[in-house]
């Protein structure tokens, strides 16, 4: 297992040095556009383009991949995402910078893409859970990493755009050094919503739910620190707290799903971060106390949603493809980041800083009320019957990635790719 581990070293290297540097720009966009006078409705449309792109270089990146070969796409990805991050204090215009959030956000995919069918490639029935574990780890790591290099320089100075475009090209060099042979991209299905609702309702509805939440606080939160007087400083160490929470919440979490019922969970989860999002809407501009408690609950928790909704629709397939249902999840969870920056701004530009909590708790009242009237009204799987959960981070990450999900590969085979099973509940 260690060898394979430090065979794919260079792959998590460079992982760690991308995550950082897409991770950093965004933090720093979103300060910097509000530092500029614009408005939470114009900053929720710029950011929202990464996401969009994203999801439209999961579904169209393949084939170039497959075209020209995986080292030769992963560096013309990485040198077109780092001239789009020098561009930006270049000219300082909100339709520029929207297209260019969206073209760094199409080739990220295209570059996690590479690095994940490199990793999967390398992967066996033996070593899947522990190298998704490592990748787990070393996304966390980066995002976190980002967040504290916010405050290295002015958001509106070259120095912090520069070093976001260093750790972009230094991600070219350990995939660019590597002896291993670049594994066969293969094709992957993806369920369509229609099948995972019937899979699991609440498992399909937390996907979005999680996506439009955890997207609207990722793009705005740093706006909303910045707007209620915290430093440069002080926005990178909330926002370092923020992606730690959700990273040291995974394992606790996780125990708790393997021993409970997945969908009273969810209600819970759903619960007590609406609760943090009122607290924090109501008390977090002046009680830095409380904002870091209700932040916990709210970029925490719901940070597991996805993964807790991911082995809902698990639990619910008798039979099928269980990369298939990943993947269609993944798209869910994806169209759910290009609504959330949006909504939240709108939120904010109408009733101030605090409308990001708002808009948060009205989501997840919405998906906490429809999980409890599932719970009510039908019957649950069995915990006996439910499979493990396995810890899964959908932000930045492509549906390749999803292969290492030790549940996809059971011991027997399934249905053809694409063919679902009737749902069991949830």
């Amino acid at each position: 297992m260690g060898q394979v581990i430090v065979s794919l070293a260079a792959m998590f290297a460079s992982l760690a040095l991308f995550i950082a540097g897409t991770a950093l720009l965004g933090t720093v966009l979103a300060v910097q556009l509000a530092d500029e006078g614009f408005s939470a409705t114009a900053v929720g449309l710029v950011l929202v383009c990464h996401s969009i792109g994203f999801v439209l270089g999961s579904r169209l990146a393949t084939g170039l991949i497959r075209r020209v070969g995986q080292i030769r796409s992963f560096s013309a990805f990485a040198a077109v995402g780092c001239v789009a991050a020098l561009i930006h204090p270049m000219y300082i215009d909100g339709w520029l910078w929207a297209a260019l959030r969206g073209l760094v956000g199409f080739c990220a995919a295209g570059l996690i893409m590479v690095l994940e069918s490199w990793i999967s490639g390398r992967s066996t029935r033996a070593t899947r859970g522990a190298l998704l574990g490592v990748y787990q780890v070393v996304y966390f790591f980066a995002a976190a990493l980002d967040q504290y290099l916010v405050a290295w320089g002015a958001t509106d100075d070259y120095p912090i755009y520069s070093l976001v475009a260093i750790l972009i090209v230094l991600s070219l060099v350990p995939l660019a050094l590597t002896r291993s042979e670049a594994p066969v991209m293969g094709a992957i299905g993806r369920l369509h919503f229609g099948a995972l609702y019937r899979l699991s309702p609440s498992g399909a509805l937390g996907g979005l739910a999680g996506g439009v939440v955890l997207s609207a606080f990722l793009a705005l939160a740093p706006v909303y620190a910045s707007s209620i007087g915290l430093s440069l400083e002080g926005v990178s160490r909330y926002m370092v707290f923020a992606v730690l929470a959700t990273m040291v919440l995974q394992w606790p979490v996780g125990w708790v799903s393997d021993r409970f019922d997945r969908r009273w969970l969810s209600a819970v989860i759903a619960g007590l971060a609406l609760i943090g999002a009122l607290a924090a809407a109501a008390f977090g501009a002046g009680q830095a106390v409380v904002l870091y408690a209700a932040t916990v609950a709210v970029f925490g928790l719901t940070g597991c949603l996805y993964p807790v909704s991911l082995s809902m629709i698990n639990d619910g397939m008798a039979e099928g493809d269980p990369v298939a249902a990943s993947a269609g999840l993944l798209f869910v969870y994806g169209i759910g980041t290009c609504i959330g920056p949006v909504a939240g701004a709108l939120a904010m530009q109408g009733l101030g800083p605090d409308g990001l909590f708002v808009f948060l708790a009205a989501v997840l009242t919405v998906y906490g009320g429809f999980v409890i009237w599932r719970g009510v009204t039908t019957p649950s799987v069995p915990v006996d019957a439910q499979g493990p959960y396995v810890n899964i981070a959908a932000a930045d990450t492509g549906p390749v990635i999803l292969e290492l999900d030790p549940r996809t590969h059971p011991d027997t085979p399934g249905a053809p790719p694409g063919e679902s099973a009737t749902g069991r509940g949830g």
